[in-house]
């Protein structure tokens, strides 16, 4: 191009390609498409690049001043902890309050990723602190609520009075029309408000009638289906700061991850489909790398995530292995006669994974079920065939607590827990139990961290998260699944600060079965994982039509 000046000026330079790029990529993900580019506070990372293009040159020192800070953590402000605050926190801890700290100055949401068992909660109530000392939380300025799971309220309610007891918390444990008391009554004159995800979405109205300084949502995992009501009501609050609190920001697709930003940072990824179109799609594919660098470089300033191997160095190893199973005799024909049935039905259906989705997934279950104990499909064979897993399973058990060790065991399937506690009885081998009917959850715990029982059977949806079982240094796996952020929950009960033993993991897995096609599978959600949040190559996170025949190949 001759420009007035008689300068020759090259149109293939590569900042103009970048340039190229960075424009559709804004322009492909707006929610109403315009002729001119609006970017907000939440679009840190492509701001960041539009300065360094030397485009946005007028802008860039304000932007400076004020989001363009979340870009670099050794450029954070560096508030001390609260006067208030009864802990000593971490060099990384401390990192992460003021992270938190700059976000909720700046009326800015985030995503806290931190591995499972660094002390999230401890950051978030010393930010909590720090923002009641200045006047920005309680008072006028109204609570900050907090939505967890149910089995995690006494658990916010217990650390905030160990580690900050200036904090007026007040927990919701019923809704308004039980309780007999408005959500704005019991929240009134607090500092803290905590409730349960399913109390949030049944008096929804309630909650946004109530003027919230900030809205907390801690295993933030409960609300990545986005079409699903929870979803709605923490998209719907009002409230100028939200944080969604995770170890696991993504479990089955790229979706989960849009589903919290969406709430935390709205002006981000405005339009799931685009979002879909121009990441989803490609990343999961694996045929797009420069679209899975270019995700990363948005969501890295709205996310901080740290690894206990990174920053917990002081945590002993944690050893992982694969148990294999051999089904006894009968046990063997029971199960290769229900996988030929099964396999037949499903490899009808298929073609069509989405219209049979709960068809093949009750089949999976099915043949899941049949490698722990073939009772859990026919009660006719109860008695009858004895469970090779709780076989090898009592075996390990009766070892490990002649040696002083104590284990936690889990189980998506309580029927299955239930048997395996029933045998062990009958073993002399003394254990505790937990699962979402256990209504004294704080008393069964007790009994274990404060017991000598060696085994604490758990379901893994009732103790997943929100335990901290540091006794334990033994996790069994008994039936590991495709989706593996659930297991690794679980064994971050207790491999986690405090534990000062290594700890051993093991996954029991049937040999020749679903299972150890499963093990294979469970890989690439790991993969998808790693690559998005932690850094490395993507692969397909979603069950697949593929991943189902492979599934059931003889």
């Amino acid at each position: 191009l001759l420009l007035d000046s008689g300068t020759w000026f090259r149109l293939d330079r590569p900042e103009l390609r970048r340039l190229r790029d960075l424009i559709e990529e804004a322009k492909a993900l707006e929610d109403r498409p315009s002729d001119s580019l609006r970017l907000t506070p939440v679009q840190a990372g492509l701001f960041d690049e539009l300065v360094q293009l030397g485009v946005v040159t007028e802008q860039s020192e304000r932007w400076s001043r004020s989001a363009g800070a979340l870009l670099a953590l050794e450029e954070l402000p560096h508030p001390d902890p609260p006067a208030g605050l009864r802990a000593e926190l971490r060099p990384y801890q401390l990192e992460g309050y003021q992270w938190l700290s700059l976000l909720w100055d700046l009326r800015l949401g985030g995503v806290l990723a931190d591995d499972m068992g660094l002390g999230k909660t401890v950051q978030t109530l010393a930010m909590a602190a720090r923002a009641k000392a200045d006047g920005s939380l309680g008072g006028e300025a109204g609570p900050l609520l907090v939505v967890t799971p149910t089995s995690v309220m006494a658990t916010w309610a217990s650390q905030a009075a160990t580690f900050c007891p200036d904090l007026d918390v007040r927990v919701i444990p019923e809704t308004e029309k039980k309780s007999k008391r408005t959500i704005a009554s019991q929240a009134d004159g607090a500092d803290l408000v905590v409730t349960s995800f399913a109390l949030f979405r049944i008096d929804e109205e309630a909650h946004r009638s109530v003027r919230w300084s900030g809205l907390v949502l801690d295993e933030a995992q409960f609300v990545k289906n986005h079409q699903a009501k929870t979803y709605q009501c923490a998209r719907r609050l009002p409230a100028p700061f939200k944080l969604a609190i995770t170890g696991t920001p993504l479990e089955n697709s790229l979706m989960d991850l849009w589903s919290m930003l969406s709430i935390v940072a709205p002006g981000l990824f405005p339009d799931p489909q685009r979002f879909k179109e121009f990441f989803q799609r490609p990343i999961e594919s694996g045929r797009s790398p420069e679209r899975l660098d270019a995700l990363r470089r948005r969501v890295r300033p709205l996310m901080l995530r740290r690894t206990k191997d990174l920053v917990a160095t002081d945590l002993p190893p944690k050893t992982e292995q694969v148990l294999d199973v051999s089904l006894n005799p009968q046990h063997r024909r029971i199960y290769d006669t229900h996988l030929n049935r099964e396999r037949q039905r499903v490899l009808r259906l298929v073609a069509d994974m989405d219209k049979n989705r709960i068809t093949i997934l009750q089949s999976l279950t099915t043949l899941r079920q049949l490698t722990l104990d073939a009772a859990l499909v026919d009660e006719d064979y109860a008695g009858k065939c004895r469970s090779s897993k709780i076989d090898v399973l009592v075996e390990q058990l009766r070892e490990v607590a002649a040696e002083g060790h104590r284990a936690l065991v889990f189980s998506q399937f309580t029927r299955f827990l239930s048997t395996v506690r029933t045998r062990l009885t009958e073993e002399g081998i003394g254990s505790c139990y937990l699962d979402g009917r256990t209504r004294d959850r704080q008393q069964r715990i007790a009994e274990f961290t404060e017991g000598d029982a060696p085994v604490f059977l758990i379901s893994l949806k009732a103790g997943g998260f929100g335990l901290n079982l540091t006794e334990a240094d033994y996790v069994y796996i008994l039936d590991p699944w495709w989706n593996p952020a659930a297991e690794e929950q679980a064994i971050d009960r207790t491999h986690r600060i405090g534990q000062d033993k290594p700890v051993m993991v093991y996954r029991l897995v049937a040999t020749d079965t679903i299972e150890q096609k499963v093990i294979a599978l469970q890989q690439r959600k790991r993969d998808l994982f790693a690559a998005v949040v932690d850094g490395g190559a993507a692969s397909s996170g979603a069950l697949t039509a593929e991943d189902v025949r492979e599934l059931f190949a003889s």
